[in-house]
């Protein structure tokens, strides 16, 4: 059994790679969810399942939060949870590119404490531990140094950037676009690019690993109110979520129209 909780998570997320890469080679089968909510495959399915059968069994004591599981209530009453997107990307999954990602988190009491985010076609494993710092292959991450808005190089989707977002007029910055938003939030850790952002309410098992991999990165990472993020809610979304280096977030954040 790993020692600690990342060493487990990086283990079940090589595994989930192996398992997602089987069932893509021999050809998807794809429904989608009610309610427009996407795409989900036999590779999805498969994916939670293997990872719920080897997380909890090595932490009995953890509840689960997953995509593609069932929620239960039970999981609010534990101390630790785990927070996970079988594969974050699945349109992507589907189309046959390489931008899609398992991400996988440990919360305690609210807080992430532990989060890996892997993309298995790229080779490409991020890695966070609270306090210690968030790594690529090995790699420390730091996030890029720049503070102006206008030279940034921001991963966002075009509905966030609706004047009605903004206050007097939408930022020049640089728009570019992933589907993974977890490989996102590792990508502006990476320095790659400067910020992240999205305003609609995002699912935690979406943001709970890559978030902490951004922070741990050096960043600043909010909501879309500036408010710390809280994981394992009732509701398991948050207010949208906002990435930069302090002194960019602090320019972007001055820029957004507040709404309830």
């Amino acid at each position: 059994m790993p020692e600690s909780d990342l060493d487990l998570l990086i283990d079940a997320a090589r595994q989930a790679g192996e398992i997602a890469l089987y069932h893509k080679a021999k050809g998807l089968d794809v429904e989608h969810k009610p309610d427009d909510a996407g795409p989900v495959t036999q590779a999805d399915l498969a994916v939670d399942l293997a990872l719920r059968e080897a997380l909890t069994a090595a932490r009995p004591a953890y509840g689960w939060l997953s995509e593609e599981s069932r929620d239960t209530p039970d999981r609010l009453d534990r101390e630790r949870v785990f927070i996970v997107d079988p594969i974050d990307g699945t349109r992507s999954f589907v189309n046959g590119e390489s931008t899609w990602a398992h991400s996988l988190a440990v919360v305690k009491e609210g807080v992430v404490t532990h989060g890996v985010v892997y993309l298995p076609e790229m080779d490409l494993l991020y890695s966070a531990d609270r306090t210690q710092g968030a790594f690529c292959n090995g790699d420390q991450l730091s996030v890029s140094d720049i503070s102006d808005i206008h030279a940034a190089r921001v991963l966002a989707t075009k509905p966030n950037m609706d004047p009605a977002h903004w206050r007097d007029a939408v930022p020049g910055f640089t728009r570019s676009h992933r589907p993974s938003l977890a490989y996102r939030l590792c990508l502006v850790a990476q320095g790659r690019y400067d910020a992240m952002l999205t305003f609609r309410p995002s699912w935690e098992w979406d943001i709970a690993a890559g978030a902490l991999i951004l922070s741990e990165a050096g960043a600043k990472v909010t909501d879309r109110h500036g408010d710390a993020l809280r994981f394992n809610n009732a509701v398991p979304q948050t207010a949208g979520i906002v990435g930069a280096s302090a002194h960019l977030h602090t320019e972007i954040a001055s820029r957004l129209v507040y709404t309830s």
